[in-house]
């Protein structure tokens, strides 16, 4: 693909996994403006040569592609619906793809809304963390029409590693509801592996190092179990943003007869955190809850 022939790109979120992408996209050479609530988030993309336009609306109308990466359901129906949002500015022919992590159902609502506008839209979600988002490496999990997925692939390509798709519009968001239940029990082991270690007397680091070579290696075990050693938990992936995820894994859990005890016990474990201040630290907290109920740091 020339750069000549590159979809105008515009970008709405510009928080830690948005802001990223947006920078990934500029850099690939796609023409770019983003949109952000807050403006001081827009340094970054102004120094790479992209636009920073006033609305949603406006972002749209000169938009080819409106990427959004906001925070939960009622942001996005707020910028694709609300007062100078997406729907009030896009064209027919346009397409949205919704990076943002929300409700299948909802996901489905939107894209019917737009679809009478003739605009298409993509959901895909995304995971990878902070790091996946700047360095170009997540894993895209995609709903939609072939079509529309085809035309979004370009732009997914520049921000992920692998896009895959999984089915109509709403399947990336239970795709991303699934692989947040997994990391709940991960993040969940991890956390009662460490405790028990430092409980038992091991040198929990040598504990690391020696399981990182067999089947209980992970991604968490390999880049956050020093954080829950040191108790510390810088901003990476929220605990606020995960509870929200579980909640959504939960109420699809409802509906379709699954049961998830382990999502459940992490759930209650997350909102205990925000409830005691820590909603802004990094999921890894988990193991805060861990410790404390283990008399770690009574």
């Amino acid at each position: 693909m020339t750069e000549q022939s590159r979809p105008r790109v515009g970008v709405i979120g510009l928080g830690t996994m948005g802001g990223a992408m947006a920078a990934n996209l500029a850099r690939a050479g796609f023409p770019l403006a983003a949109w952000n609530r807050t403006p001081g988030h827009t340094s970054e993309i102004e120094a790479l040569g992209g636009m920073i336009v006033a609305t949603p609306a406006a972002l749209a109308s000169t938009a080819d592609i409106v990427l959004i990466c906001v925070s939960d359901t009622p942001d996005v129906e707020s910028v694709l619906f609300g007062r100078d949002g997406v729907a009030a500015g896009a064209t027919a022919g346009s397409l949205v793809i919704d990076c943002s992590t929300i409700d299948p159902a909802a996901t489905r609502r939107f894209a019917a809304a737009l679809a009478r506008q003739g605009v298409g839209f993509v959901d895909a979600p995304v995971t990878g963390g902070s790091e996946g988002a700047r360095n170009a490496t997540l894993a895209i999990l995609v709903g939609g029409a072939p079509a529309d997925v085809e035309r979004a692939r370009p732009v997914l390509q520049a921000i992920g590693r692998t896009v895959t798709h999984l089915g109509p519009v709403g399947a990336g968001q239970a795709a991303k509801a699934v692989n947040q239940v997994i990391l709940a029990g991960t993040y969940l082991g991890v956390a009662e592996g460490l405790v028990l270690a430092l409980k038992s007397g091991l040198d929990p680091e040598q504990v690391v190092a020696a399981l990182s070579g067999g089947a209980a290696q992970s991604w968490v075990l390999a880049n956050r179990s020093g954080r829950m050693l040191a108790n510390d938990y810088p901003l990476g992936f929220k605990v606020a943003l995960h509870l929200k995820d579980l909640g959504i894994a939960l109420d699809m859990a409802r509906e379709s007869g699954a049961v998830l005890p382990v999502a459940a016990l992490a759930a209650q474990l997350e909102a205990g955190l925000v409830a005691t201040g820590h909603a802004a630290d990094d999921m890894s907290a988990l193991a805060r809850a861990i410790r404390s109920l283990s008399g770690l740091d009574a």
